[in-house]
């Protein structure tokens, strides 16, 4: 059946906005967007929804999410020490049994819809639970967890396995990509394994790199109390004291191209030329809330834009956000670099991290072809505001469609 669906302003994002505007959907894909009086010429006989004072835009995607932690919202004082907050998620995982995870993931899923966002990176710690699991409400692409810290078995084998669970589940919305943890939780030989496998089965990739100062100092010095931590729970530490997080994985051939690489928090003077050299080879995704809450230096956005790196933003877990939020992230960013165009802004949550997704012109837009995918927030002032006034949102939207279904 085809629908109509027109609203005071439509954001397309893949052209200007559009007054009395509107989309055509048939099944789950847009087949036009414009005026409405043009969609309705193209669509005689199509079934129409009218949004009223609205704005209609792309649904929102959050680049970088941990789910199964929605349950400790509130849990961990910030210290403003990140091996700190290690040793206490470590503590409260041991509280929790799988079910409490599904609830876990089912409540932050349910948060984020509600939120307006359609499509979540989550890293998925426990890929095990998956089997439990009733088909989720919205698009997510599983990136399972890899690292060897602690023994834990991961073959070519196990990750195809992994992928043949998702293409047994037609129904789930999204996908499955790979993700080593971080580099000092997973060997340079787990992350060049993950690495063949993304380029094998065509699997997004994405890490945490550079996220805190206690890294940096582990792998540049050899020291720390990160070091310290780990060195404790037997980490073999002959890869610490010789160079940045970043080279440590460049130099070993350990991120494919398009890998995309959450927080990038700390940048040596000495990581710059590597930047240079693999200028818009990666997607960066920012978190504002998480740095807030660590109480991180400024967030080196100008130096990483300067190298042509695009740029997305998660919420990253509720044990270290208030909320799983994307509004609120865009509007805690535009404090801290009020210069960024609330175009560019709103493309971090939409066009940039389908690209990263290779998922461009698909999701994060408006266009023929494209899947329906779209939200809409209350709204009655001109095309001209409407992208700031999206930014400057603070109401749940009105009307999410995941796959042209309203959730």
């Amino acid at each position: 059946m085809q629908t109509i669906h027109r609203a005071r302003v439509v954001l397309p994002l893949a052209g200007p906005p559009v007054e009395n505007g509107a989309i055509a959907v048939d099944g789950n894909r847009v087949t036009s967007v414009g005026r409405v009086d043009d969609v309705r010429a193209q669509h005689p006989l199509a079934q129409e929804i009218d949004h009223g004072e609205s704005i209609l835009l792309p649904g929102l995607i959050n680049a970088h999410c941990h789910l199964d932690f929605t349950v400790m919202r509130g849990s961990i004082l910030s210290s403003g020490s990140f091996s700190a907050w290690v040793r206490r998620i470590n503590e409260l995982k041991r509280t929790l049994s799988d079910e409490d995870y599904l609830a876990s993931i089912a409540h932050g899923l349910a948060e984020l819809r509600n939120w307006g966002t359609t499509t979540v990176l989550n890293i998925e710690s426990l890929p095990e639970l998956m089997v439990d699991m009733p088909s989720p409400r919205m698009r997510v692409w599983w990136f399972y967890e890899l690292l060897d810290i602690r023994t834990r078995v991961h073959t070519e084998e196990v990750v195809a396995g992994a992928l043949a669970f998702f293409e047994q589940h037609p129904s789930w919305y999204g996908g499955f990509g790979l993700s080593p943890h971080a580099p000092y939780t997973t060997s340079v030989e787990l992350y060049r394994l993950a690495r063949f496998c993304s380029e094998k089965y065509g699997m997004p990739f994405t890490t945490h790199l550079a996220e805190s100062d206690e890294e940096m100092e582990m792998f540049a010095q050899g020291s720390g109390p990160l070091f310290e931590f780990l060195k404790s729970l037997g980490r073999d530490m002959h890869d610490c004291g010789r160079a940045t997080p970043l080279r440590h994985l460049l130099e070993a051939g350990a991120l494919p191209h398009g890998a995309i690489l959450a927080h990038m928090n700390q940048i040596a003077p000495e990581d710059e030329e590597l930047l240079a050299e693999h200028s818009g080879e990666f997607s960066i995704v920012h978190c504002p809330n998480c740095h807030e809450y660590f109480g991180r230096p400024p967030f080196p956005y100008e130096t990483l834009r300067k190298h042509g790196y695009r740029m997305s933003l998660g919420t990253d877990s509720c044990a270290s956000n208030r909320g799983l939020n994307l509004f609120d992230e865009m509007q805690t960013f535009r404090r801290r670099f009020p210069s960024v165009s609330p175009q560019e802004l709103l493309e971090m949550v939409t066009t940039h991290p389908a690209a990263a997704l290779r998922m461009q012109g698909q999701l994060g837009e408006l266009r023929p072809g494209a899947i329906a995918d779209f939200i809409t927030i209350s709204y009655s002032g001109s095309p001209d505001a409407a992208i700031e006034a999206v930014v400057e949102n603070r109401q749940a939207p009105t009307a999410v469609y995941i796959n042209a279904q309203s959730a």
